[in-house]
């Protein structure tokens, strides 16, 4: 990973914080090896030290960015009312390729969707997966109405 600078994390304020801790939809950026920008749908979980927990199978596009590069970005749209929303810079903190931990990740982050099911717990755990901690280094809110 090649991140820029050491930039400080930064601390939410109470409604962003509240906010990131509602199971919504989190637009994932990164960036690929030639600079262009590259964007995916994803579940993620704010943890209570602030770091953004975030998961994928293995192999796919995004996680290989963030392996490369370590910057992202999200923008976290409320479900019913997507004017309100949150972006948010960060940049990798920690991979867990632990494959067993990673799979227990994923598992948590449905039961936090609302999507957990026996079948779908049982799919996860036979998948290669890969988690990433996220460290929140900027933020920007468009929450009031």
């Amino acid at each position: 990973m090649d991140v820029a600078s050491p930039t400080p994390t930064l601390q939410l304020s109470d409604r962003v914080r509240a906010f990131l801790k509602e199971p919504n939809y989190a637009t994932l950026a990164t960036v690929g090896e030639d600079g262009a920008p590259h964007q995916a749908v994803i579940w993620f979980r704010l943890d209570d030290d602030g770091s953004i927990l975030v998961n994928s199978r293995a192999g796919r596009r995004w996680p290989a960015e963030l392996q490369g590069d370590g910057r992202c970005s999200l923008a976290v749209a409320e479900r019913n009312d997507p004017f309100r929303w949150v972006g948010v810079q960060a940049v990798v903190e920690s991979v867990v390729d632990d494959v067993e931990v990673a799979r227990e990740d994923i598992v948590a982050l449905s039961v936090h969707y609302g999507e957990f099911s026996p079948e779908s717990a049982a799919r996860f755990r036979s998948q290669a997966r890969i988690s990433f901690r996220l460290r929140v280094v900027g933020a920007h809110d468009h929450l009031d109405e």
